[in-house]
């Protein structure tokens, strides 16, 4: 998952011309970390499932600790800019604002440790609770900052870039998440002590890297003039249309990703263990990771002939370093490369060819191309929901080849023509991240009355109404 907040449009940068590359390259690594640490929420699903004894509802309450954070934090966020007319985080400064936000996380984090000496679930979602509060407002800090490092023109570019670094994080998450828990830290069997190992590792580079942000030298980029105070943001029928259709895109996103594992368990779609299973998350994220890539080719300004050979090769090349990097395992002390039969893997090359011709289809259009990437979604699910078997289990799997550009273009979709309300309207999409607190323990239920399969008609319903947003829900009234 990928969050944006938008700088107030008089923003802009007092050293227009000079060389942002070193800043940039530190601020793509904190795109990398939280997604790294987002898609960690679905290995400890897993984990806690056994070493707490979990429901499905029970597990559901990591996803809602962790995105109600995100509600939480933004709504205060945008009531105090609402009532102020000031940004807080265009007052003490982009740098400061985002080493801040490193070291809460670190702290999160770090708290995993000593929750699992006291053994206890409420005490792990307290401190998710903490390192998710750090990671909103990173979040608030570094998409505008990104956008600020160099030519406006080439503003969305950057972001585009730095979101492929995100769905790396996202991709190698789970792979050196199930390592450390199952094997690095244990010795196959996930404990509370080897979760607080692994995430007291995590800790420490989050508080490394906000010592790094605050010494390094980067641009400050502060702003003090007001925004615009009061309600009036939510005049605009797109942008409410818009927050809903987040809502159900993160939630949709968050709801597979949540329960990929337990569906791939099955006996009649794989029968894996729960750590093989694990290893396919990369397969699920990296496909965000190929489309966001594709996407940045897609919008850039080459020729046709040109996009359509890079999208290609980048479409190969990912996948083919999630391939790989998902062969890599720990036996016995040894690591080995174990990589899958490639026949097994034939019917996601397929839906990979599927998502390359769904680009072409959607003209570099917004509204078209979030419509085409929704029927193809549905029309995956129905499979998920009704099949069984290798197209069944790769199906789920390729739905996140097609979300991978839901979030930025329901997001600009949204905010167009807002204004001087662009901040504010900014603040109430990040609000509606909320959906991947609420969708998953909706699943849960259906799951833990034994439906696995059915509890995805929850995602399905989700995605109906982002085709609607698509279609209709985008165009902004006069």
């Amino acid at each position: 998952m990928q969050t944006t907040h938008t700088p107030a449009p008089n923003t802009r940068s007092s050293a227009t011309g000079k060389d942002y590359r070193q800043p940039f390259l530190v601020i793509t690594f904190l795109f990398f970390m939280w997604g790294f640490i987002t898609v960690m929420n679905d290995v400890l699903i897993n984990s806690f499932e056994k070493i707490f004894k979990l429901s499905a509802l029970q597990q559901s309450l990591i996803q809602l600790c962790f995105f109600g954070a995100f509600f939480i934090i933004s709504l205060l966020y945008f009531l105090i800019s609402a009532r102020s007319g000031k940004d807080p985080v265009n007052q003490i400064g982009y740098k400061n604002g985002m080493a801040i936000s490193l070291a809460i996380s670190g702290v999160g984090c770090m708290s995993f440790y000593p929750a699992a000496q006291t053994a206890s679930y409420g005490v792990f979602l307290l401190a998710l609770f903490v390192l998710a509060t750090g990671v909103t407002l990173l979040q608030i800090c570094a998409n505008p900052y990104a956008a600020l490092l160099g030519a406006p023109e080439t503003a969305s570019s950057r972001l585009n870039l730095a979101q492929g670094l995100n769905s790396l994080g996202t991709t190698v998450g789970p792979l050196i998440g199930v390592l450390l828990i199952f094997r690095v830290f244990s010795n196959g069997v996930a404990t509370s002590v080897s979760v607080g190992k692994t995430y007291l590792l995590y800790g420490v580079i989050f508080l490394v890297l906000a010592l790094v942000v605050r010494f390094t030298s980067l641009p400050l980029f502060q702003n003090n003039e007001k925004i615009e105070k009061g309600w009036g943001v939510l005049k605009f029928k797109h942008l409410r249309l818009g927050a809903l259709a987040i809502f159900f895109y993160v939630g949709a996103e968050v709801s597979v990703g949540s329960w990929l594992v337990k569906f791939l368990m099955l006996d009649h779609i794989s029968g894996l263990s729960r750590e093989s299973a694990n290893y396919f998350l990369a397969y699920y994220w990296g496909g965000l990771m190929i489309g966001r890539l594709m996407g940045t080719v897609s919008l850039g300004k080459a020729k046709a002939s040109t996009k359509y050979i890079m999208m290609a090769l980048i479409s190969l090349g990912v996948f083919a370093f999630i391939y790989l990097i998902t062969g890599i395992k720990k036996d016995e002390g040894n690591i080995t490369l174990q990589l899958l039969a490639f026949d097994n893997v034939g019917v996601f090359l397929l839906f990979l060819s599927l998502n390359y011709f769904a680009f072409l289809w959607g003209k570099s259009s917004p509204s078209r191309s979030l419509s085409i990437f929704s029927v193809i979604i549905i029309a995956l699910l129905l499979i998920v929901i009704l099949g069984t078997g290798k197209l069944a289990f790769w199906a789920v799997i390729s739905i996140g080849l097609f979300n991978s550009i839901m979030w930025s273009n329901i997001f600009t979709m949204a905010i167009k023509d807002l204004g001087k309300y662009t901040s504010q309207g900014s603040s109430l999409l990040v609000m509606a991240i909320v959906g991947g607190a609420i969708l998953p323990p909706l699943q849960s239920i259906i799951i833990d009355q034994g439906f696995i399969q059915l509890s995805f008609l929850v995602p399905l319903v989700s995605y109906f109404y982002i085709l609607y947003y698509g279609a209709v829900g985008y165009k902004p009234k006069a």
